[in-house]
């Protein structure tokens, strides 16, 4: 019988476990959970007769997959999937898959909620300034991109963006936005949104050259990746530009030096909260079921990272 391993050192939520059971055994597959395991060995005892796995930020590097003889598959529920050895994977005949989309609005909502609170002063007493009418500029325009747009436009700002592959005209007209390059984007817009992936092309790649490109007052938000992030030139910059915040959901390595240096012209959540809603946790989980299923069954390589 095939079965299908959940390893999470932070467990889904009991109806997100009770959903992928019910979508796994439907399947006429098996379930086994490993939750809230402490010590690497515990992961890899556990995967050693599994057919696939269900991870959220769980490390599955190299011997994870030595370990895992009969391993078909891995789905990362959510949409980074820098936690998993790809290159491994691929040398071990391993698919593995992330869930695109699953954690988009949970992400868009908080990277709002950064906002308020940066241009409402931390909600400190303090005469803040309003969203309406200012330019938001969205680093990498995915599934995450368009839920930031729809939520814009809803706050009456003027949404502009920049990507890869830039989208045809039409789309471009019925989403409302304005397409330009990235250093425009940040000449331009009041606020940036970061959400680039981490690729071995965007590491460090907003550096602090971007921090002085922005007009006076401006923000940047990162609710991607820290390692985006040039820290040491970003920081610097932050020196110099004393108008310009920075909110990200994700700590940086120099925390403690932009807290000390930037006070309340930064703001970092505790920990990673992009993705830490009830329903973007049992939409990824359930997703990461259904593209096991696909894929054992009928070969659906939709998702493949790999």
């Amino acid at each position: 019988m095939t079965k299908v391993l959940i390893a999470t050192e932070k467990p889904f939520a009991p109806v997100a476990v009770d959903g992928i059971r019910k979508i796994v055994e439907g399947a006429g597959f098996e379930l086994v959970l490993l939750e809230k395991y402490t010590e690497r060995q515990q992961l890899l005892d556990a995967v050693k007769d599994v057919d696939a796995i269900i991870v959220r930020s769980d490390k599955v590097q190299a011997d994870v997959f030595e370990a895992a003889k009969n391993l078909k598959i891995v789905v990362r529920a959510g949409a980074g999937y820098d936690n998993v050895d790809l290159e491994a994977a691929t040398k071990h005949n391993v698919c593995v898959m992330n869930t695109p989309g699953q954690n988009s609005n949970a992400v868009a909502e908080l990277a709002f909620a950064l906002m308020l609170a940066m241009v409402r002063n931390h909600f400190n007493g303090k005469s803040g300034s309003e969203l309406k009418g200012k330019k938001l500029g969205i680093q990498g325009f995915g599934h995450i991109g368009r839920c930031l747009a729809k939520i814009a436009h809803g706050f009456g700002m003027e949404v502009y963006y920049n990507k890869r592959h830039r989208l045809d005209a039409a789309e471009e007209k019925e989403l409302g936005l304005t397409y330009c390059s990235q250093e425009d984007l940040f000449k331009q817009c009041d606020i940036v949104s970061l959400n680039t992936p981490k690729t071995a092309e965007t590491v460090k790649s907003i550096n602090g050259k971007y921090v002085k490109m922005m007009p006076q007052g401006g923000l940047i938000v990162n609710t991607a990746r820290k390692e985006i992030i040039d820290e040491e030139c970003f920081l610097a910059a932050l020196k110099e530009r004393t108008d310009v915040r920075y909110a990200t959901d994700i700590q940086p390595d120099m925390h403690e030096e932009y807290q000390k240096e930037l006070q309340d012209r930064y703001l970092a959540t505790a920990k990673k909260m992009g993705a830490q809603t009830a329903e973007a946790n049992i939409n990824a989980g359930l997703a990461a079921a259904n593209q096991i299923v696909g894929f054992i069954k009928d070969g659906c390589e939709t998702f493949r990272v790999n």
